[in-house]
């Protein structure tokens, strides 16, 4: 055996031009494949003496398994030589090759291409299996229930869903989005309960993904919402296999941890695994907090607002007199004050995300304490404005979804402007705003606010309140499933 180097330091003068170095398409040969992967320090070819015949591997260094070559491919060539290159080696990701272009894809795959003197070509894959060990998920943790997250790698991905939905029912389709980047993308849905034309849409949207670098599910994501200007999520994205298995359109994006669900509705963003290990009474008391919570990171500090600039007369006289002694020294209006804690609060909060784990939370939880102290010392914040800032930045901490939580903070500014323009008909033409635009949102082609807009009265039974799991016998019916009920009238 002997190694052979691709890559020599050219002199600028002998440089082909760049017409010059692209290889005729169709053409597959050794040179034509040295010619192709010009350049690249890592790229690397084997020449083997098998008996009498010569036979090349051409693969990139960084893309396979050093190991699995030696074991899997160059031994067995050494020790049959008899017979051709292409037969000695067995292995289920065997392909023959035929053209420049997939030469090159496998390759970039991590395929090892071997030539033998007899022209067959074929490719061999042993990707170097890099990713992270399953882990808890730290973004949806929970106390009990399953902790296995989704990871970078594809196919365990796959294997974490397949384990939970062992049916042959449950169909996938792959496709390759990315001109540059080839990110491999899986579509699953459970065939006979999704209904066809969530499939069709679904599969539309991703054929026409036109990007050139895909590197994150959020990038597919933004590129089949149908609302594109709207700050609330379309897609749920989770890395929660328990999550996927719920019977709607999923998509698997390689080298991300992160999956996409749809169609989801607004009150899906509220709702937990955790839910459904609770008993009803007390997972239907935790859903219902979190949209109280929600409520209140939105409309708490616009509403002080409001009041304290607008109509003070509503307040008790009592209350009046607490808040002008804690405004009696404060510089500026109210929503000036209010402004400044929220921009405070958020710097803190992108601040603590930013830093080392054990660092971040240190900070966040001294710099609040500190600011907000030194703040109400310093004149530049009443009592009242901290209390309420605070209260609705741990109301907004309550729901469980992030893209939600950021949608919350944008939110909340823009009803800040409006209280402090209008009072509380500026908070009610915010509030009317928004039900408009949920209104007119759709995820996947189905309406964001169902069961509320439309009306479904039996899928209230898991919305912002959860029944009993005996009772939660059917599947929701704006989704139109081909198989509404869950259970099978099996008798024991």
């Amino acid at each position: 055996m002997r190694w052979i180097g691709w890559f020599k330091k050219q002199d600028k003068r002998d440089t082909p031009k760049e017409a010059d170095t692209q290889p005729p398409a169709g053409n597959l040969s050794p040179q034509h494949i040295q010619q192709l992967f010009h350049d690249i320090h890592d790229a690397q070819v084997h020449e083997l003496d098998t008996g009498g015949r010569k036979v090349k591997l051409f693969y990139i260094r960084s893309f396979v398994d050093q190991k699995q070559v030696e074991s899997d491919i160059v031994l067995p060539l050494l020790h049959a030589p008899d017979e051709q290159a292409g037969q000695k080696v067995i292995s289920e990701d065997r392909v023959d090759v035929t053209t420049l272009q997939q030469a090159e894809e496998l390759i970039l795959q991590g395929g090892i291409l071997v030539f033998d003197e007899t022209g067959n070509v074929c490719a061999i894959k042993k990707q170097n299996q890099l990713g992270r060990a399953i882990e808890s998920s730290e973004q949806e943790s929970i106390v009990y229930g399953p902790k296995d997250s989704l990871n970078e790698r594809l196919d365990k991905n796959l294997t974490l869903i397949r384990r939970r939905l062992p049916v042959a029912s449950l169909k996938s389709k792959k496709w390759t989005a990315g001109s540059l980047s080839k990110t491999s993308v899986v579509l699953l849905y459970m065939e006979g309960i999704v209904n066809p034309e969530l499939v069709r849409i679904a599969d539309m949207k991703t054929k026409q993904i036109d990007f050139d670098v895909l590197l994150d599910s959020s990038h597919i994501s933004a590129l089949m919402e149908d609302h594109v200007n709207s700050v609330f999520p379309q897609f749920q994205q989770t890395d929660r296999p328990d999550v996927l298995a719920s019977g709607k359109v999923v998509w698997l994006v390689d080298n991300t941890p992160f999956a996409l669900v749809a169609p989801i509705t607004f009150f899906d963003l509220f709702q937990s695994p955790e839910d459904y290990i609770h008993r009803w009474m007390v997972g239907s008391f935790l859903r219902g907090l979190r949209f109280v919570a929600f409520v209140a990171a939105l409309f708490l500090t616009p509403a002080y607002v409001a009041v304290t600039v607008h109509h003070y007369q509503m307040v008790p006289l009592e209350m009046l007199f607490v808040l002008m002694q804690s405004r009696s020294e404060i510089p500026y209006p109210p929503f000036w004050e209010a402004l400044l804690m929220l921009l405070t609060l958020e710097t803190l909060k992108e601040a603590s995300l930013r830093m080392p784990t054990k660092s971040g939370q240190t900070l966040g939880i001294v710099g609040g304490i500190v600011i907000g102290q030194a703040a109400v010392e310093a004149g530049i914040a009443s009592n009242v404005m901290v209390i309420v800032i605070g209260i609705s930045a741990i109301a907004s901490f309550l729901v469980p979804n992030y893209l939600m939580t950021n949608a919350s903070k944008l939110l909340q500014f823009v009803l800040l402007v409006l209280a402090a323009w209008l009072g509380m008909w500026g908070i009610g033409f915010g509030l009317l705003w928004l039900c408009i635009h949920l209104h007119g949102l759709t995820s996947l082609g189905q309406p964001y606010l169902s069961p509320l807009s439309p009306f479904f009265a039996s899928d209230w039974k898991d919305t912002v309140f959860r029944a009993p799991l005996s009772r939660m016998r059917t599947r929701p019916a704006y989704l139109k499933p081909l198989q509404r009920m869950r259970v099978t009238g099996r008798k024991p």
